[in-house]
């Protein structure tokens, strides 16, 4: 997810999306079900989902590994977050592609909706990036470091500078921590900004925390230029194919679910994204 604090969307950009998909919700929606309860395996299957990376890779499934399995796909692009959930929950799309699960469980419990992650795609990882300093071991105390100023954003920064050792944190704060959980600074000074800035400030701080697309858009290559990345394996912060509870077993999101983790998908996003995304597929999300 490109901006995990953005959980409204400007009302009127809002309403127009609502009512371009009116017409999703009618009889002849294409990710709509039979009269006995089934989905039609005929109709295409109607992904909501956001621009890059997730319409992007949905876009290369369609293009290139859809047809192979009989698989009919129609990806629908939302630039905010609340829509593809409320669209998924009221049936006007079958499936949405563009969060992870701290900001889907705070959004079901906001709006009580009933969505489920169905399948681990990608991950966007937070790295350590500096100009003024080659390594990890170069940093010291007196050096300042910038993270995101957002719940979800600040908690993934200052976990991936306590797993590598720069900080100490209360345990157990989890994805939830704040500035005021570090037990240990180690002689660092902290500077919270708003996270789409961030990159932009990194001349100005010894190091900074940085989102992954955030990174791709300032032309850092994570794999080469981070000190630090998180690591895909057991994030909580992967991005996933999600549905309405009840519709996980679908046959065609199952289908698409084993494309998205495909070898083909992987190679796809590795040699595309350069690191700022990587392949978070292999085990079911959950």
């Amino acid at each position: 997810m490109r901006k995990n604090t953005k959980l409204t969307a400007i009302a009127a950009a809002s309403a127009a999306l609502a009512l371009g998909l009116t017409a999703c919700g009618s009889a002849s929606d294409p990710s709509s079900a039979k009269g006995d309860g089934k989905a039609d395996e005929t109709k295409p299957l109607v992904v909501a989902a956001s621009p890059s990376p997730h319409a992007d890779i949905l876009n290369f499934v369609k293009d290139k590994l859809a047809a192979k399995e009989g698989l009919k796909l129609e990806v629908k692009e939302f630039t905010d977050y609340v829509l593809p959930n409320t669209a998924t929950e009221q049936g006007q799309v079958a499936a949405n592609y563009f969060q992870h699960k701290p900001y889907l469980d705070d959004f079901n419990k906001k709006n009580g909706t009933h969505i489920v992650p169905v399948a681990n795609v990608h991950l966007e990882p937070l790295g350590l990036y500096s100009k003024k300093v080659k390594a990890l071991a170069d940093i010291k105390p007196g050096h300042t470091i910038a993270v995101p100023n957002d719940t979800t954003n600040e908690g993934r920064a200052l976990q991936l500078l306590a797993a590598n050792n720069l900080i100490t944190l209360k345990e157990g704060v989890g994805t939830s921590a704040k500035l005021s959980d570090i037990t240990d600074k180690k002689g660092l000074e902290f500077k919270e900004l708003e996270a789409a800035t961030v990159p932009r400030a990194l001349g100005d701080v010894d190091a900074a925390v940085i989102n992954g697309n955030y990174a791709l858009e300032a032309k850092l290559s994570p794999a080469k230029e981070a000190l630090a990345l998180e690591k895909a394996e057991g994030n909580p912060y992967a991005n996933f194919l999600a549905v309405k509870a009840g519709n996980e077993k679908d046959p065609r999101i199952e289908k698409l679910a084993r494309l998205l983790g495909s070898d083909e998908v992987k190679k796809f996003i590795e040699e595309k994204y350069q690191g700022s995304v990587v392949p978070a597929a292999g085990t079911p999300a959950s």
